[in-house]
């Protein structure tokens, strides 16, 4: 992964940052160290109209069922002028308790978007079981999809076309972990601190015993 704070790449493991020291407590004294309790998609900003939300709506449930393990969340607001929206991601990812996502997919499996409308600014952050299936290079043309919609005001045709991308790579992924299942195993331990976080943020939530993979239901 890379730091949300210097962007420099990391162990997922490690604690804080080797390069500038950024943590998930400097992320808790920007936004807060208490549990966020909202649904998965919390359009906090009012982009997206009655008709829009079902769309996209229906775009995330749509990788929900394509990928059982995985489950997406949207996040629009103002984060003020001195937020960072990936360290906000990081922080959101790791401190929210989606209340509309089943108990058994942890935050760990998440795929969360974020749109600042008065920064113009969007992101991406994905929970470390993704690791071997995902890299910011896919992220980036997600949100790349979504770049002309969103420029145009059209919030909920960006977020469908990242989204539906999305599902187009984790599929590739998918064939690819099943056609080579030991290139896609997990070498980086969970992060020290995530156990007691999941405890805090999110009741019932916990990593599996194995490592999930990615796997597409079959149509």
């Amino acid at each position: 992964m890379k730091c949300p704070r210097c962007v420099q790449r990391i162990h997922r493991a490690a604690q804080s940052c080797p390069h500038c020291g950024f943590s998930l407590a400097d992320a808790d004294a920007n936004f807060g160290q208490d549990e966020v309790t909202l649904r998965s998609l919390t359009d906090a900003a009012g982009l997206l109209r009655r008709g829009g939300r079902r769309k996209v709506e229906a775009a995330m449930e749509e990788i929900g069922r394509r990928f059982p393990q995985v489950f997406v969340a949207v996040y629009t607001g103002p984060l003020g002028e001195v937020a960072n929206i990936r360290q906000f991601g990081f922080w959101l990812l790791n401190r929210a308790a989606f209340e509309d996502v089943p108990v058994g997919k942890p935050n760990e499996a998440g795929i969360l978007f974020t749109i600042d409308p008065e920064s113009k600014a969007a992101g991406v952050t994905f929970g470390y079981l993704l690791d071997p299936y995902l890299e910011e290079s896919d992220t980036f043309e997600c949100l790349s999809r979504a770049h002309s919609h969103w420029l145009d005001g059209r919030y909920a045709d960006g977020l469908v076309k990242a989204i539906r991308h999305l599902g187009g790579i984790l599929a590739k992924r998918s064939r690819q972990a099943r056609r080579d299942p030991e290139k896609f195993e997990r070498k980086v331990l969970p992060p020290p601190q995530m156990g007691d976080l999941v405890r805090r943020i999110r009741s019932g939530h916990r990593v599996p015993a194995e490592q999930p993979v990615v796997e597409e239901v079959e149509k």
